[in-house]
């Protein structure tokens, strides 16, 4: 009890005495609150191997053990997209690279004497781009907050596809995705609120980059650790991802002897969940 005490304290000291003030012209021109920090690949990649293997139940449990149940779990009704059960191709562990898209409140169509393929690219390369490639690494999750009460399918095949070329190890949204079915296909893990079909030009515009967002009713810093599968979804803050990982490992190896023997009791074959 002492230890989780001493987490929670160091969790929230760096919160302690601070107050968010700035001066009014600070605060015209627009101000975040909440800092946006950069971690290398080698941090990425040494913290990530801290999750190996965990499930979400697992890192749930965690959670509640570092004194902060409830947190991260993100919305239920954001599940993946499909699920391979033979693979556990579909689990996504990774550190989060966040993205912000809006509702635009520019024209949704394009003038009478405009042509469309013109307009729709502008629109494309003026307000509603992709940068994020740019950075993406081996390990990120794209995770996408997006317009979920418009029917836009910001995500499709082929930038899913181009993402998971460059590194990302997934992808999730708090709102829809389009061409489904090739993204099956492709095998790129992807987990969506509802599926989509417009396209992003008229409907929505890229507001930020690697800043926090609400993402299904959980704040998503950059480089937090998120880990999915079957069961959802749960977003893991940077400050307490080691401990929570250490907690997560020890459920799992607990909960895989106990399954290990009832399979064997059962005669049922070994299988990856229990090796």
């Amino acid at each position: 009890m002492i230890k989780k005490s001493i987490l929670f304290m160091l969790f929230f000291s760096s919160s302690i005495g601070f107050t968010q003030t700035a001066s009014p012209d600070s605060l015209r021109n627009g101000i975040h609150f909440i800092e946006t920090k950069v971690f290398s690949k080698e941090e990425n990649e040494k913290l990530l191997a801290l999750f190996a293997k965990l499930r979400v139940a697992d890192v749930s449990d965690g959670m509640d053990m570092v004194g902060l149940p409830n947190t991260g779990l993100v919305d239920a009704s954001i599940l993946p997209l499909w699920i391979d059960t033979d693979s556990m191709k579909h689990v996504i562990r990774g550190i989060a690279l966040t993205v912000r898209y809006v509702p635009t409140q520019r024209s949704d169509r394009p003038a009478p004497d405009t042509n469309f393929q013109q307009w729709e690219g502008q629109f494309y390369s003026d307000y509603s781009s992709e940068p994020f490639t740019q950075i993406i690494e081996p390990g990120h999750v794209i995770v996408i907050d997006d317009v979920e009460e418009k029917d836009i399918g910001s995500i499709g095949s082929n930038n899913i596809l181009s993402w998971y070329r460059n590194g990302a190890v997934g992808v999730i949204t708090d709102a829809s995705s389009r061409d489904t079915d090739e993204i099956v296909k492709e095998g790129v893990p992807l987990y969506l609120r509802k599926k989509g079909r417009g396209i992003r030009p008229g409907r929505n515009e890229l507001e930020c980059i690697n800043c926090p967002v609400s993402f299904g009713g959980v704040l998503i810093c950059p480089g937090d650790v998120i880990v999915a599968d079957g069961d959802g979804v749960i977003a893991v803050p940077r400050k307490v991802a080691a401990q929570v990982a250490k907690f997560a490992q020890e459920i799992l190896k607990k909960d895989k002897a106990g399954r290990k023997r009832l399979y064997q009791e059962i005669g049922l074959p070994l299988d990856q969940t229990v090796q």
